[in-house]
C-alpha cells in the first residue's frame, strides 16, 4: 500500500487522467481529482471543481489540493490559433502550480503526445521528422503549447524542487465518453452507422496511413507508465514516449475491426473521405439507432470526434515511436493493440452505448 502518496489529477474526466486515477486507487494512492465542473467519480477520494483558465477562482479552490504529493497533468484547452493555445496552456499549468504552492509535492508528471515531434496544430507535419520518434529529438521550430506547458514544468521543477516526467502517448485507446481525442469510440460509432445504413466499412484517411506502419497507446498502459515514472528514482526528469509496444498495419487491423462488427470490409477508393464529411447526417442516424436498439440516449456529438480521428488518419506521413528511455530503465508493460479495440467496443457494447 502506498498510503502516503496523494496524488492530484488534473483533467480527471479525459482517458488519459481517469486511466492515471483508477490505476494510482488500485495500487492505494489517495487520489484527488480535478476537473472544470463536478464529477462523480467512485475512485475518487476527493474532487475538486476548478476551471485553470480562471485563476482567480482556481486558486482559491486548489487550496483543497494543499497535502498532494504527485500530480499528474493531463488537460489542456484547445483555442483558435496556436498562439492562443501556447498563452492559455501555459497560463493553465502554471495557475496549477501557484494555486498549490504550499503542497508537498515530490513529482509531477505532464501528458503531452507526438504533436512534440509532428509540430502544432498551425505547422501540423510540416517538417518530415525521423521514424521512429526519438525521445532524444530536439524541438520544431515555432510555437507549440506542448514545449510552453514542458517549460512551466521545468521551471516549478527547479525552483521547488520535485523531480518530473512527460509522457508522449500515440493516439489513446480507451473507454471514456465526452472525450475530444478518442479514437475507438469513433470508429464504433462509425462502424455502428454503416451497419445501421448497410454499408461496407470502408477507411476514410490518407493512404499513407492505410499502408504505413504505425502505433497507438492503449491508456491502460499510459496508466501503469505514469505510475512507474512517480515511483522509480531513475525515471526522474525524463521525458517517456508511451505506445503499446507493438506495431501494425491499418490494411490488416481494419479487417479486424470491421470483422468485429460484423461488416464487409469496403474497396479503399485510394485517397480521404473524412468522417467529419461522411457522418454530416449522423446525429439523426444515431437517434434512429438509439431508439432502434434501446440504448443509452447519448447524443452522437458526444461520442464521436470525426475531426480528431480523420486528423490521425490522415496523415500524409509514417508515425511510430520508440520507448528507449523507459525500456533501459525497466519499464516492460505491453498491451496487443487489437485487444486495445476491442475492450473499448467489449464496454460501449455492456454499458449499452452500441448495440451488442
Amino acid at each position: 500500500m502506498s498510503n502516503d502518496n496523494i496524488a492530484l489529477i488534473v483533467g480527471a474526466t479525459g482517458l488519459s487522467g481517469s486511466y492515471a486515477g483508477q490505476h494510482l486507487k488500485a495500487q492505494g494512492w489517495r487520489v484527488v481529482t480535478l476537473s472544470r465542473g463536478a464529477a462523480d467519480l467512485a475512485w475518487s477520494d476527493r474532487h475538486i471543481a476548478a476551471d485553470l483558465e480562471d485563476a482567480a477562482t482556481a486558486g482559491a479552490a486548489l487550496a483543497a489540493a494543499s497535502d498532494v504529493t504527485h500530480v499528474f497533468y493531463c488537460t489542456w484547452s484547445r483555442q483558435t490559433n496556436e498562439a492562443e493555445n501556447v498563452r492559455v496552456n501555459a497560463a493553465m499549468i502554471r495557475t496549477l502550480f501557484d494555486g498549490i504552492a504550499k503542497a508537498p509535492l515530490r513529482h509531477a508528471a505532464l501528458v503531452t503526445g507526438l504533436k512534440h515531434y509532428l509540430g502544432s496544430f498551425d505547422d501540423y507535419a510540416k517538417t518530415k521528422p525521423y521514424t521512429p520518434f526519438l525521445e532524444s529529438s530536439p524541438r520544431l521550430p515555432g510555437p507549440n503549447f506542448y514545449y510552453a506547458q514542458e517549460d512551466v514544468l521545468f521551471e516549478m521543477a527547479a525552483r521547488r524542487g520535485f523531480a518530473w516526467s512527460v509522457h508522449r502517448p500515440h493516439t489513446m485507446i480507451g473507454f471514456a465518453i465526452g472525450n475530444a481525442m478518442n479514437m475507438a469510440v469513433t470508429l464504433a460509432v462509425y462502424a455502428t452507422i454503416c451497419k445501421h445504413k448497410g454499408q461496407p466499412f470502408v477507411f476514410p484517411g490518407s493512404p499513407e496511413q492505410y499502408h504505413a506502419v504505425t502505433d497507438v497507446t492503449d491508456a491502460r498502459l499510459l496508466a501503469e507508465q505514469l505510475h512507474w515514472a512517480a515511483t522509480t528514482p531513475a525515471a526522474a526528469n525524463l521525458a517517456f514516449n508511451t505506445a503499446n509496444g507493438d506495431l501494425f498495419r491499418w490494411t490488416w487491423l481494419w479487417e479486424q475491426i470491421a470483422a468485429y462488427f460484423g461488416l464487409a470490409v469496403g474497396a479503399y477508393p485510394g485517397h480521404p473521405q473524412p468522417l467529419a464529411t461522411q457522418m454530416a447526417d449522423a446525429p439523426a442516424l444515431w437517434a434512429e439507432i438509439v431508439a432502434k436498439h434501446r440504448l443509452q440516449d447519448i447524443p452522437v456529438t458526444r461520442l464521436a470526434s470525426w475531426w480528431h480521428s480523420d486528423a490521425d488518419l490522415g496523415r500524409t506521413l509514417e508515425c511510430f515511436t520508440d520507448m528507449t528511455n523507459s525500456r533501459t530503465r525497466g519499464f516492460t508493460a505491453y498491451q496487443q493493440t487489437p485487444r486495445s479495440f476491442f475492450a473499448v467496443f467489449d464496454a460501449l457494447r455492456a454499458r449499452r452505448i452500441i448495440p451488442a
